[in-house]
Parts: structure tokens; sequence; C-alpha cells
């Protein structure tokens, strides 16, 4: 399933090959990964005479992914390397990278190698067609236990019938965008990032490539339930106050069966008919007091975002960077583009 195209845009075939191109991967405690990763990148790079930049955000891991990616942008000057000040969250971590890249073309991909580089070669020839977002919908999920497939099919179903927003099913982030769609993705600085639906919102020219997501390479995943959830819950209260609405109409129902309630009540007492109430008021109570519980709850995550949101903290703090890979070509990409 492929996102619609803005109607009254017509697709422009740009028939040549991009002037420069980004790769943007997070990683976090990925030291057995990389060294695969790097020798794929290596092969892929070598496919092209434009220049190509590799990002590597190292998101505060604790094993020696850093030192390696260190080692990595010493050696191959198309890699440039990105440390953040802390464990940011993986979402963040991409938006880092996608303000560190200046190619005219840029890539998200994990670094698990369960989005394959070898795409990105088919990916570019639909741009080249004219779509400014070619994004990698699975056909297979490799690896993944039941339990993980079903909430994956679950959540895009769901999030599509209560925000509105058509997200390609059965995506992630791996995906390729033109500079002009990384721009408009750029200039949405909220905090709790649901980078897939962001890029469905921003619109443009968009296509699906269909492929079999393999198994991680090596090492165990980095999103575990418990974080899937959360990715879930951000995503929701991000692009929709359909639970507000929810938690109104809980009430109303709630109102509603109480009057009902008393109503039986009285007609009962009117007909001389009485039996002990300490189990109906027991029942009630904690009806009623769960129902309050899950309001209030809904109401403290959107609060709580805006909380967060007025701090106007940065989204993250950058510790280190080596490597400027684009830094020649830049100019004359920008010259190119004018």
């Amino acid at each position: 399933m492929s996102t619609a195209t803005t109607p009254c845009c017509i697709r422009t075939p740009r028939n040549r090959a991009p002037n420069s191109l980004s790769l943007v991967i997070p990683c976090y405690n990925e030291e057995d990964v990389l060294p695969e990763l790097r020798r794929r990148l290596q092969e892929l790079v070598a496919q092209y005479s434009f220049p190509v930049e590799v990002v590597l955000v190292d998101d505060g891991s604790k094993d020696k992914t850093w030192p390696l990616i260190c080692q990595y942008s010493q050696e191959d000057t198309f890699i440039k390397a990105v440390r953040l000040a802390r464990n940011f969250g993986h979402q963040t971590a991409i938006t880092c990278g996608l303000d560190q890249t200046r190619g005219e073309v840029v890539v998200i991909l994990d670094a698990d190698l369960q989005d394959p580089p070898e795409l990105i070669p088919e990916m570019i020839n639909e741009w080249k067609d004219g779509y400014d977002v070619v994004y990698g919908q699975r056909r297979k999920r490799s690896g993944e236990s039941a339990a993980k497939k079903f909430f994956a099919f679950a959540f895009y179903r769901i999030f599509e019938k209560i925000a509105g927003l058509q997200v390609p099913r059965d995506t992630g982030d791996f995906r390729l965008m033109d500079r002009r769609a990384v721009d408009a993705l750029q200039s949405l600085r909220e905090r709790h990032r649901f980078v897939r639906g962001m890029v469905s919102w921003i619109g443009y020219h968009q296509k699906a490539i269909q492929y079999d997501r393999p198994e991680r390479f090596a090492g165990v995943t980095k999103y575990p339930f418990r974080k899937s959830l959360f990715l879930a819950i951000d995503a929701i209260t991000s692009f929709t106050y359909a639970p507000l609405r929810l938690a109104s109409y809980l009430g109303l129902a709630t109102s509603f069966f109480a009057f009902m309630y008393i109503g039986v009540v009285i007609i009962l007492k009117i007909c001389g008919i009485n039996f002990p109430g300490y189990t109906s008021i027991m029942a009630s109570i904690l009806l009623l007091g769960g129902l309050q519980l899950t309001v209030l709850g809904i109401l403290g995550e959107y609060v709580g975002r805006i909380f967060e949101q007025g701090q106007q903290r940065p989204l993250y703090l950058v510790d280190q960077v080596q490597g400027e890979p684009l830094d020649s070509t830049s100019a004359e990409r920008k010259q190119a583009q004018s």
C-alpha cells in the first residue's frame, strides 16, 4: 500500500542521478553488527560516482560502538561519526542524523541490517522517476515473535482509523527522501517524535518498495515490546486527540447508566422491593474510580507532552562529531539546485 500523492500536483521525473547521497544510521550497542554493516556500505558506495556520506549516530551506546565508528570515520572518508551526549532514543537519533546531512537525497536505515542497503539503488531509481519519498514496505518479518508481529499489524490499522492519517502499513523508518522532504521534516521540531508518521504528514509524492525483512545480522533487538508500546503511545498522542474524545464518551456513557440505575432504584423502592446494597455500591465505586483514573491518565499524557514542549529544550545534545564527507561538495550541490 503506497501513500496517495497530492492529486493537484503532477509528478515530474528527474531522469538523472542525484548530486549527492546521505545515509542516516542510528546506532545503539551495535558493535557486533558494525563490521558487516561497514563492508556492505563500502560495496554500496563503490557503485556511485557522485559523493556519498554515511552519518553514523551513536545514541549513547555502552559497548564499543563509538570507538568502532570513530575508527571507520578515519579509515573511510565517506563516514561521518556523531555521538550524542546520552541516549535520547531512536527517533531523536534519526532526527540528529537528518540535521547532519547535506546530500540531495537522504536514506534512513537501521544498523542491524534488517533494512538492506542493497535496496538503495532501487529507491534511487524511483527517485529518478519523480518520487520524493520511497519507503520500504515489509512483505515478511523474519526473526520476530508472533506477538510482535500481531502488535505491529494491529497498531497500523488502529492508528489509521483513529488518527485519520494514512501511514503506510507494515513499514518502519527505512526510506529515501528528497532534500525538500527532509527540509520539511526538519521543520517539525516536536519532542515526542514518530518519524514515519511525520513523513506521511508532510505529503509529497511517495511510493513503496516491497521487500522481505531479514533477521538481525547479530545482537538483540533494541525495540522490545515496552519501547514499541511507548512509541505507539507517542504516535497516537502526537497525531490525534481521539483518546480525549474517548474519555468524554466514557464519561457520558457512565453518567447515562448512572441515571438509569437511579431510576431503577427509585422504581423498585416505590414497589416496595429492597435488596442488600453492599455489592452494588462496591461495584459502582470501583467502576467509577477506574474510569476516573483512566480519564486522568489520558489527560496526564497530553498535559505532560504540553509541559515538555513548553520547556523548549533542544531535542538532543551532540557530544562529538568526526568527519565531513560532503564538506567539499556542499557548495557544488547548492549551486546545482539553484
